[in-house]
């Protein structure tokens, strides 16, 4: 992605964040017959050192991203959305478009059989719990694992990533929370989600800058001891 250090996410814990909550990925390979790309949900390892994801692909896919073999590229994709200039000052007429974006690199390893069904399961249970009638492998495990023989079942230690927190941050601070407004309102472009993570990227910005205010008042308070220790 383009290189724009006002946009640049380090944060580990934030891209596990994303990870959680924007479950669907696209797979990458560079292959020997080109590229491929494949979609698949994706599930974050949370006990897990680093980052650490689980997934499955379906046969033949395995074969076709020679997984295993070399890197992959795996896209997290948040929030995203069209900014329109309408939303601007006057005078600032190029429109844009703000994102949430990781991209996840690393040799997968491929599960075992065993290994790959208890992904399936734990992949289920993840995104069942929030039903009101949870349901579960378990229901006819003979079935599911039948079905289970037709995945592979892949595990990803990220061994770098590349993270964008696009969201407005080269405007002023009366034209973001315009931006979010209009985000959260009833127009064609509305984007509750999007307008979340500017929310959650103000609130972001506003610690920072406070700890720094902080840390300069400590810094004031200790060089005005330190002055009036000299002159004692």
């Amino acid at each position: 992605m383009r290189h724009t250090p006002t946009y640049v996410l380090t944060d580990p814990d934030e891209v596990k964040r994303l990870i959680r909550e924007n479950p669907w990925a696209t797979i990458v390979s560079n292959t020997a017959t080109g590229l491929v790309a494949s979609h698949y949900p994706v599930v974050l390892e949370e006990t897990t050192e680093g980052i650490s994801i689980v997934s499955h692909v379906g046969r033949p896919d395995e074969k076709l991203h020679e997984l295993g073999q070399h890197e992959i590229l795996v896209i997290i994709q948040g929030p995203h959305g069209y900014i329109s200039p309408a939303w601007y000052a006057e005078g600032d007429f190029v429109p844009t478009w703000n994102h949430v974006t990781a991209h996840l690199y690393g040799v997968p390893e491929i599960l075992s059989d065993e290994e790959n069904f208890e992904v399936l399961g734990d992949l289920v249970d993840h995104f069942e719990q929030r039903m009101p009638d949870p349901m579960s492998l378990e229901i006819d495990e003979r079935a599911a694992r039948n079905i289970a023989r037709g995945t592979v079942g892949i595990r990803l230690r990220v061994t770098r990533f590349d993270a964008r927190l696009k969201l407005s941050q080269n405007k002023a601070p009366e034209v973001v929370e315009r931006i979010i407004t209009e985000l959260e309102g009833e127009g064609p472009y509305i984007s509750p989600a999007l307008a979340a993570e500017m929310r959650r990227e103000v609130g972001r910005r506003a610690g920072e800058a406070a700890q720094r205010t902080l840390d300069a008042s400590d810094d004031t308070a200790a060089r005005a001891g330190e002055a009036g220790d000299a002159a004692s």
